[in-house]
């Protein structure tokens, strides 16, 4: 009877690993071009702590090892010591607000732009589906 219960089990959970599969095809496509947010004060910290860690630690190769000792590292700077990262973090920040004004005026502007990526894609369409039947055909010969 226990036999009974696992494969009924196991037919319900390779379902649900089918139905997940699905739902990854629906999942929005990042636009390329939109602006990247910026680094926070400690991913800035992050970013020299690396290098002189690597340079202490030259036969380390655990990148886990690495953000724990920046972590606790950080923890341990006052906020003078953090001062110079959080100001830099803020800099990067305001660049990224003003990028990203950037960036939506020009998709508020971009409809006219959409409709010509749409023809575009219509037309790759069709070449792949071209390139599709020429394969068929190299089958024939053969």
């Amino acid at each position: 009877m226990k036999g009974g219960k696992s494969k009924s089990e196991t037919k319900s959970s390779k379902l649900t690993v089918k139905s997940k599969a699905g739902k990854k095809s629906g999942k929005a496509v990042k636009d390329p071009n939109k602006p990247k947010r910026p680094a926070s004060a400690f991913f800035v910290f992050m970013e020299e702590f690396r290098e002189q860690y690597k340079k202490d630690h030259p036969k380390n190769k655990s990148v886990a090892a690495v953000g724990k000792a920046g972590g606790d590292k950080w923890k341990s700077l006052s906020e003078a010591e953090k001062a110079p990262y959080v100001a830099k973090a803020e800099k990067r920040k305001a660049e990224y607000e003003k990028n990203m004004k950037a960036y939506n005026k020009r998709q508020a502007e971009g409809p006219k732009d959409e409709d010509a990526e749409s023809d575009k894609s219509v037309s790759e369409v069709n070449d792949e589906d071209d390139d599709e039947e020429g394969s068929g055909d190299e089958d024939d010969d053969e």
